[in-house]
């Protein structure tokens, strides 16, 4: 999943407020971590996860491995702690994020309505 800079910039401002919900120990990534953040996106969709400096790899590269197994997006990452959102449209109150633009020529026509009506 892939996320605009403004749907991240306004999900980090959102994460800020947040208290880490999920911690991961020394033995890193396990598929009992990837469990606990399934059931996590099962009741929100924006999670903060900390990890302790004994959980082996770079915060990056533990962070990019979990978002990629459960489907999640990486909002940001700063220090040991980073933040992970998954859409669930199935909550009472999803999250909104701010509208995508879609790509225009020149002349301010939709590039991407053009290219289906052909």
């Amino acid at each position: 999943m892939r996320l605009t800079s403004k749907e991240a910039a306004f999900l980090r401002g959102l994460g800020q407020k947040l208290k880490p919900q999920l911690h991961l120990g020394r033995l890193g990534l396990t598929p009992t971590v990837c469990a606990a953040l399934e059931a996590l996106f099962q009741t929100q969709e924006l999670v903060k996860v900390r990890a302790l400096k004994s959980a082996g790899e770079s915060i990056r590269q533990l962070a990019a491995r979990l978002a990629e197994e459960t489907g999640a997006a990486l909002v940001g990452a700063v220090g040991r702690t980073f933040v992970v959102y998954r859409p669930n449209p199935e909550l009472d109150d999803p999250l909104r994020l701010p509208r995508r633009v879609r790509p225009t020529d020149a002349a301010g026509r939709d590039v991407a309505a053009g290219a289906s009506q052909e």
